[in-house]
């Protein structure tokens, strides 16, 4: 998550500035600009590590691949990952191709996906556009929802890490109330990467539930009923 500016470079990211990207169409309009969220990451991260480490590379391999996902327009500007074999799944689903994930509203709606009834959703994806899921969560978090590599437990082709996501509740999530609270996840992921290091497969693992159960919190935006069903205590959103 990031806003447009014209500042130029960013030390966690690449693929955003040069001479390879002046033909990029960018989602937003512009190249993302990092600087808020680097500032979070900085002031929260509970791991720094060595530079040229395989954890520093699988970081900013990530937060890389992240970038593209959430920025980059068309599939071949993509840096990270062959756009022709590369295929996304959560928690165990069917893996998506780049057209099927985008087809459910792209990053965030894809990141969501949930079995769960339509009205026992606190979050619907089915419902939300990529524009429409893009202004919640950055409304809800504006000053970003930070990554942070925790553990690397293989190396390439086939990575496997544990991280943590983070941001504070500082605006309205969808007629819910700001908490101001820290809403944290915490997940693992396997990342296939070919010989050319281009990833052709990410499988992520995590509870939803962790992250919608404190966005829900606030007051408001849900009916008294609604609001019991998507309480983080809720054994069906605690597994969505």
């Amino acid at each position: 998550m990031a806003n447009t500016s014209s500042v130029l470079g960013d030390k966690y990211r690449s693929h955003i500035h040069g001479e390879d990207e002046k033909d990029t169409e960018w989602t937003f309009g512009a190249p993302p600009n990092y600087d808020v969220v680097n500032k979070l990451f900085e002031e929260g991260r509970t791991k720094v590590w060595e530079a040229g480490s395989l954890e520093e590379r699988v970081q900013h391999m990530v937060k890389t691949w992240e970038m593209e996902m959430f920025n980059k327009k068309k599939f071949e500007d993509y840096k990270t990952l062959d756009p022709d074999n590369y295929t996304f799944s959560l928690n165990g689903r069917k893996p998506l191709t780049l057209e099927e994930k985008r087809r459910l509203g792209g990053g965030y709606n894809s990141l969501l996906q949930t079995s769960l009834p339509q009205s026992l959703r606190g979050y619907d994806p089915a419902k939300e556009t990529m524009e429409s899921a893009h202004a919640a969560f950055t409304t809800a978090f504006p000053r970003g929802f930070a990554l942070e590599v925790l553990q690397v437990y293989s190396g390439p082709p086939s990575i496997v890490f544990k991280f943590r996501h983070w941001g504070f509740m500082e605006g309205p999530f969808q007629g819910h109330a700001p908490t101001g609270e820290m809403v944290e996840l915490l997940g693992m992921a396997v990342y296939q990467v070919d010989e050319k290091m281009k990833i052709v497969k990410v499988e992520f693992f995590y509870d939803r539930g962790e992250l919608l159960g404190l966005l829900l919190n606030g007051g408001g935006g849900a009916s008294a009923e609604n609001s019991s069903l998507t309480s983080s205590s809720c054994p069906f959103l605690k597994n969505a």
